[in-house]
Formats: C-alpha cells, sequence, structure tokens
C-alpha cells in the first residue's frame, strides 16, 4: 500500500435517498465521462493499486482485460480460473493505474489450493489504494456478502454492478442500490458492462481520483508484472477448461517445464497435473485428439503473445490429492 495515502472523498449516503433520487442519481452516473474527473496535476506523477474483487465467474478478469487493453488474466466459464493475483497497468496521460486481478473467494470447499486462493484475496484487499468490487447488477447473494465482508473500512471501495446492460428499467435497480450502501460506504456506485468500451474509459476517470500522486511504479508501456513463462501456463490451463467443458475438476493445474528462448522461437515444455486416471483420459482423447487441441490452441495464442514461433510439448500426468496437501499447492506456485 501507498504512503501517505489521502482521505477518500466523501461518499453519498444512499440509504437516505428517496427512489426518485436514486433513479436519477443512476442516470448521472451513466453518463459521466472519463473527461469529466478531476485535473491532475501537471507537475507530478499519480499512480496507485486497484483490487479487482468479487465472488468467481462476475467478470473481474474480463473486466482487468479490458481495462489494460491486452489479455493478462485467462477466462472461461468454470468458476475459480483465476488463481493468481494478476496485475495489470495501463497508464493513461499522467497517471498509471496498477489494477491487481484476485481469485474469487471460494466458500465452498476448504482444501488447500482454496485456503491458498482465499489468503491472496484477503491479501490484496489490505495493500491497495481503491478497490472496485464487482457484482451483477440487481444481485446480491452469500458468495458476495462473504467477499464484502473482506472489505477493510478505511479503504475507499466502488461499487461496480456489471452486466448493468441486462438491467432493462432502471427504477427497478435504486431499491438494489440503496441496500447494498446499506451494507457497505461505498464511495462510488459505477453502472458498466465491462464489455463495453465507453464504460472501461469511463471507470479511468473514476478511479484516478482516488491515487495518490506519486512516480509511477512501471514503465509506460507495461502492461504486466507475470512473465512469458507464467503466462504460458495460464493460456494453457485456458485451453484445457473451456476444452473440457465442466466436466473436468476445477483442481487440475498446468506446470512449466521447460521455458527456452532462440531468437525468435520458444520451446516450452508443460505438465498438465490431475487428480485422478480418469481425468487424464479425458484430457488426452480419444486417439490423442482433445490433448492435440488443447497444445494446439495453446501455441497459437502463445504465438501472438510473443510475436515469434512456439514449439510446444504437454503431457498429463496424475498426482492423487495434490490439491489438499499445502506442501505441493506451494510447490505448484501458488501462494
Amino acid at each position: 500500500m501507498t504512503d501517505g495515502k489521502k482521505a477518500p472523498p466523501t461518499s453519498t449516503d444512499l440509504s437516505t435517498q428517496s427512489p426518485d433520487a436514486l433513479e436519477a442519481m443512476l442516470t448521472q452516473a451513466m453518463s459521466t465521462r472519463a473527461s469529466n474527473a478531476p485535473a491532475v496535476p501537471t507537475e507530478g506523477q499519480r499512480c496507485g493499486l486497484i483490487a479487482i474483487v468479487g465472488k468467481p465467474n462476475v467478470g473481474k478478469s474480463t473486466l482487468l482485460n479490458a481495462l489494460v487493453g491486452q489479455k493478462i488474466s485467462i477466462t472461461s466459464r468454470k468458476a475459480q480460473t483465476t488463481r493468481h493475483r494478476i496485475t495489470g497497468m495501463r497508464t493513461v496521460g499522467p497517471t498509471q493505474f496498477v489494477f491487481v486481478d484476485t481469485p474469487g473467494f471460494q466458500t465452498r470447499h476448504s482444501n488447500a489450493l482454496n485456503r491458498s486462493l482465499n489468503r491472496t484475496v484477503v491479501g490484496a484487499v489490505n495493500d491497495v489504494d481503491l478497490i472496485v468490487f464487482v457484482v451483477e447488477a440487481g444481485q446480491f447473494n452469500q458468495a458476495d456478502a462473504k467477499v464484502l465482508s473482506l472489505l477493510p473500512a478505511n479503504t475507499p471501495a466502488i461499487l461496480l454492478a456489471n452486466k448493468f446492460d441486462l438491467i432493462h428499467r432502471r427504477a427497478e435497480i435504486a431499491p438494489w442500490l440503496k441496500e447494498m450502501q446499506e451494507r457497505h460506504n461505498f464511495a462510488e456506485f459505477v453502472p458498466m458492462s465491462a464489455n463495453n468500451a465507453r464504460d472501461v474509459e469511463r471507470l479511468f476517470g473514476i478511479c484516478d481520483k482516488y491515487l495518490p500522486e506519486q512516480p509511477w511504479m512501471y514503465g509506460a508501456d507495461e502492461l504486466t508484472d507475470r512473465s512469458d513463462r507464467f503466462m504460458a501456463a495460464e493460456i494453457i490451463r485456458e485451453k484445457l477448461f473451456r476444452l473440457t467443458g465442466d466436466e473436468l475438476p476445477y483442481t487440475s493445474t498446468v506446470i512449466i517445464d521447460k521455458y527456452e528462448e532462440e531468437g525468435n522461437l520458444r520451446r516450452v515444455a508443460a505438465t498438465i497435473v490431475v487428480e485422478r486416471d480418469g481425468h487424464k483420459g479425458m484430457i488426452i482423447g480419444e486417439k490423442g485428439e482433445k490433448l492435440k487441441r488443447i497444445g494446439t490452441e495453446a501455441r497459437h495464442e502463445l504465438e501472438t503473445l510473443t510475436g515469434g514461433k512456439v514449439f510446444l510439448e504437454i503431457w498429463v500426468k496424475v498426482r492423487s490429492g495434490w490439491a489438499d496437501d499445502d506442501a505441493r499447492v506451494k510447490t505448484f506456485g501458488y501462494e
């Protein structure tokens, strides 16, 4: 967390507002543009950490990729796709936004892997200048409540109502918005869709004023602090989840055994780790066709990412019970 954090701007107490006033505020929030953000002093740079938090599969990684302008966090329909603290940077004018994508907070199972992921979330929300709490517009359940309970009172938090484009009448969201403000003193409410470029641009202007004046942490053209080796493992894992569907348990993981650069060529050797022999057969598929497709799609995306040729080899190994073994979870790269 940056030193000398300034006090957050005062938020409006929505719990005291009438439904008509809430609807008017919704309209105003939707029309705000990044250009309306307070002017940034020309004599200095502005920079800060922004945690993106929420329950599994609420759109955090999609939002991060849209904010950065490049895919740095993998996505799939499978819960708990994001397993690491992924940092993405975007420099706009004199301001550098350092976004931290976090795993969805897991409440169902308490194995070693999930405990590790939850520690990542808790650590992130206590080490930032601003929190973006992502929920589906008009929705709030026990999983959302668990994440909300983790937010520290002294860090400004923005309520980001994702998929707001699916709400047909804004008046219908006003009671929900009032209830959310009663749950937590949010600094601002941002209705948006992570797939809408104008909404994403608007979010920069909203976040800007909460970041302290201080030198940038990264170069102006840097997009992530993660290595190509890390991204290779994540891309393979994304293709694994997308091509095997819901049948494969989320505890499957990917280990990079070798990542070598030879000019414009990358030689990558990876191992997919599963917990049961049946899972291994599911990944390999009939005559190896499923594994071949996973490798082909991952290689194509790696070549796009690196701008060069990639030679990729993938094996599948069984490590029974690894997700509930603290030592092995740590060995596999989880914090």
